[in-house]
């Protein structure tokens, strides 16, 4: 006998950066508040930002979503992960793990991974009560929609309805619903059921019109007019882009971090970014790094030679050099870390054509990348404060040399990582070590000795964020009316091929519930 398939919503945005991860971890809270066992799950990503889970890696987007869901974060949740590579194509994760590259002329191939989307989709769904999934993009990208797995593509093969988010602040939001209608074939335009508006400001009875002019065009009911969520900014970022620099009165600590064309895994910078007494400055492209930083931070990258070019480009290794001549302070994530060495080296090319290249020299220590990757979750301790934490590794590549013998990090009874003889240089392949409270309060104090901890508890600022979210959809979004287009999804089995897929086992219950 054929199972039911589970309640699920697809959540469109009109473009990228519209609001839809935040609305999904925002739903996923409020219902799993509710007592739902509510899982996220987004079929095709892209991003450098990734997260480790216990089987492989998904967008960090999506950890924050099963968090907010409240279980552990799973590959099933994020099937297809594309990392860019520049401009010439992108690392495949596919369900957890390293398949391969997609070259930027073959991104139709994504198509081919159809059958294991919906496998993850239905493992996922087993035992589930809600299944919200996230759009990538927007429905409306027509060139695309031939093998398309992100959106409507995938929507009509799981057989799952859809709602379409219009994001307001950035203008012209109802041209981009009703012309996302306009340009959909009508069997795409009838999976979605409904729009809503993201990030309104001001009266929201104000745009009432405006509202019925995007029913009255397209068909499609209104689920709400959600207003702006000012605390977002302190929820983890999905684009570094959105990590901004926000310039605070009596910062104590400035930090400044330099944007790489490959930066990857910044949410290390988000625990930064939320102390009071801290100024974290991101500087972009043409901007120089500034003379009064106590801190330069080289954060993690998906292409460590070619930022490792860029960052030559832009003069800033000189500006490093003479931060580090003046006794600044300087560290290195991941990426940042190989870096800061003698030399990195792709003889394999794993992440562009085989080369090496120096690096900045400032710590001795040299990096050779190979083709095993580096995936993991980890507890640590401060090297200085033994101070305990929770941390995560991605990354390919080995680092050795005479300054690992003063590693800022303990894993496992095995040092981590490497430091100068002064200690104000250091490297670490550790990401997430400043989410730990007493950790980042070392790290600090030790910049200015007139800090006096923090009044920060970052975990507990993200989980009280997530509750005000989903409080803020509760007040201003359909919820029910949700939950019964999720219902109403349709009973026909996907089929590829002419062949029904067959669920398959899910994944372990006692390592997803909290």
């Amino acid at each position: 006998m054929a199972r039911s398939p589970v309640p699920a919503i697809m959540i469109l945005g009109t473009g990228s950066n519209v609001g839809k991860s935040l609305i999904v971890a925002g739903l996923c809270r409020l219902f799993a508040n509710r007592g739902l066992k509510v899982r996220p799950f987004k079929p095709q990503n892209m991003s450098n930002n990734a997260a480790a889970t216990g089987a492989g890696e998904i967008g960090r987007a999506q950890a924050l979503q099963a968090r907010a869901a409240r279980i552990a974060p799973h590959p099933d949740m994020n099937p297809v992960l594309l990392k860019p590579e520049g401009e010439q194509g992108s690392q495949i994760i596919l369900q957890g793990r390293v398949a391969g590259r997609l070259a930027s002329r073959d991104f139709a191939r994504r198509g081919d991974f159809l059958p294991q989307v919906l496998e993850s989709f239905e493992r996922l769904g087993d035992g589930a009560d809600l299944v919200i999934v996230e759009g990538a993009g927007s429905p409306a990208e027509t060139n695309l929609r031939a093998r398309d797995i992100a959106n409507l593509g995938f929507a009509r093969a799981a057989n799952v309805p859809a709602v379409l988010i219009g994001d307001i602040d950035r203008g012209g939001v109802i041209a981009s619903l009703v012309g996302t209608h306009a340009v959909l074939d009508a069997e795409d335009r009838a999976m979605i059921r409904a729009f809503a508006i993201n990030r309104f400001r001001g009266a929201v009875e104000l745009f009432a019109p405006g509202v019925a002019t995007i029913a009255e065009a397209t068909g499609w009911p209104s689920l709400g007019v959600v207003p702006w969520f000012a605390d977002a900014v302190r929820l983890p970022a999905e684009d570094g882009l959105d990590i901004r620099s926000e310039r605070k009165s009596g910062a104590l600590v400035k930090i400044a971090v330099p944007v790489l064309p490959g930066i990857a895994n910044f949410d290390d910078l988000d625990p930064l970014k939320l102390e009071a007494d801290v100024d974290l400055v991101m500087i972009g492209p043409g901007q120089p790094l500034p003379g009064d930083a106590d801190l330069v931070i080289l954060p993690g990258s998906k292409t460590t030679l070619r930022d490792l070019a860029a960052l030559r480009r832009e003069g800033w290794d000189i500006d490093i050099l003479a931060h580090r001549r003046r006794g600044g302070r300087v560290l290195g994530l991941c990426g940042g870390y190989q870096m800061l060495g003698r030399v990195v080296r792709d003889p394999l090319g794993l992440e562009g054509p085989p080369g090496e290249a120096p690096g900045l020299g400032l710590l001795d220590v040299e990096t050779t990348l190979d083709a095993e990757k580096t995936v993991r979750e980890v507890d640590f301790n401060d090297a200085g404060s033994s101070a305990p934490g929770r941390a995560y590794e991605i990354h390919l590549g080995r680092t050795y040399g005479a300054d690992t013998a003063r590693a800022p990090f303990r894993v496992e009874g095995r040092a981590e990582g490497a430091a100068s003889p002064d200690g104000r240089v250091a490297g670490s392949y550790l990401h997430g070590v400043f989410a730990s409270d007493a950790v980042r309060s070392a790290w600090l104090s030790a910049i200015d000795d007139q800090r006096r901890g923090s009044s920060l508890h970052y975990e507990d600022a993200i989980e009280a964020t997530l509750d005000a979210l989903a409080a803020h959809l509760e007040r201003h979004f359909d919820t029910e009316a949700l939950l019964e287009l999720a219902r109403t999804r349709m009973s026909a089995r996907p089929v590829i091929s002419g062949t029904a897929i067959a669920p398959g086992g899910s994944p372990d219950r006692s390592e997803q519930e909290d």
